[in-house]
């Protein structure tokens, strides 16, 4: 049994605290205001949005971290604006050797480890999405079939006792499971380079509202171009494309990305899983726009997309026309896909030839 304080009673904050009580921790969170009453009332109620299943947990809740309260483990889970606000109150508190950073982050871990520590932080990404009604939480979760695993790591990399430690801490959770990385600030910065200066203008441009993003084809074509020109500036920093899944962004021709992502977005979880969230959290999304923004300007690549569709995202922009559709797609992809299939084939062809070869001469 670990001793956890959840710092954050907010839709994940709430998801955690309840599937890491259920985990058979000893969880407490923190809570203030309405919430707090709400939580001492009801307990967290969490409803699945796919299943419409309910679940009630009761969770101790606290309305402070002091000096000397001693945790073995507090996870930070809130907007990352928010996370700078409370840091003073988490230095303040020496007693809790690991605090793990679950919040979108494109300027990297030096605010949290310049107020803590290195040796007291970690980072990752709660990989869940929710928002809440009254005193109800809707979520969008792994279950015990499909689980969600939960990106997290050292601010330096390596895999340690304590990354492991915390794995299994996370991993005790029902539906959730624990993936350790040794890039998880570059994963950070491609996770917001492909929301916040890209999909979150598009949206905000479509008037909030996924299923009009997804008949709205030019912003999808804006939003998949300014994914690219984020990636193009990390690249440019020296970060990978991680996770390395994200590369298809990269290669697939217009053609299909587009189609795929429109798609994408008219599914009923993009609800949950987007729209909530940017109606809810405007300065976040200010936030994070800005700290990649501040990273772009550190290059000299070029960025007019991004430029262009954070002029629909001024409070009086108004809206893109409903189902436009004027800006011809690009084939670009194409040529670099049937490149490296090429190459692939006819590398499949010299091995061959080579081990007929090797056969013949033996």
């Amino acid at each position: 049994m670990t001793k956890i304080l959840v710092y954050g009673a907010g839709p994940l904050g709430s998801l955690f605290a309840a599937r890491l009580q259920q985990g058979g921790n000893q969880v407490s969170i923190l809570a203030r205001g309405q919430r707090l009453t709400d939580l001492r009332e009801h307990g967290v109620v969490l409803v699945d949005v796919q299943t419409q299943e309910q679940t009630v947990t009761r969770v101790h809740v606290v309305e402070k971290l002091a000096a000397d309260d001693a945790y073995e483990l507090v996870l930070v889970i809130m907007r990352k604006n928010h996370a700078l606000q409370i840091l003073p109150v988490l230095a303040a508190n020496q007693c809790t050797p690991n605090v793990l950073f679950l919040c979108n982050n494109a300027a990297g871990p030096q605010a949290f480890t310049e107020a803590l520590g290195k040796e007291r932080v970690l980072i990752g990404f709660p990989n869940a999405a929710g928002y809440r009604q009254g005193h109800t939480i809707h979520c969008l979760a792994g279950t015990q079939d499909d689980k969600a695993y939960i990106p997290f790591g050292e601010v330096d990399g390596r895999i340690t006792e304590r990354t492991r430690q915390v794995a299994r801490v996370l991993e005790s959770a029902p539906g959730f499971g624990a993936e350790m990385r040794a890039d998880m600030d570059a994963w950070l910065k491609y996770h917001v380079a492909l929301l916040f200066p890209s999909l979150a203008p598009a949206i905000y441009a479509a008037g909030v509202d996924n299923y009009r993003l997804a008949r709205t084809r030019d912003l999808v074509v804006e939003a998949m171009r300014a994914m690219r020109e984020g990636f193009g500036v990390l690249r440019s920093l020296g970060y990978p494309v991680t996770p390395s899944k994200l590369r298809v962004i990269e290669w697939l021709p217009e053609p299909i990305l587009v189609p795929l992502a429109q798609r994408l977005l008219a599914n009923p979880r993009m609800e949950t899983a987007l729209i909530k969230h940017a109606q809810a959290a405007r300065s976040e999304v200010d936030h994070l726009i800005e700290e990649f923004m501040t990273l772009a300007r550190t290059t000299s690549v070029p960025t007019p997309t991004i430029d262009h569709l954070l002029r629909y995202y001024e409070p009086d922009a108004p809206p893109v026309p409903d189902g436009s559709h004027q800006i011809p797609l690009r084939w670009d992809g194409l040529l670099a896909a049937l490149g490296a299939l090429a190459l692939l084939i006819s590398g499949g062809v010299l091995w061959i030839r080579r081990l007929s070869g090797k056969k013949q001469g033996g």
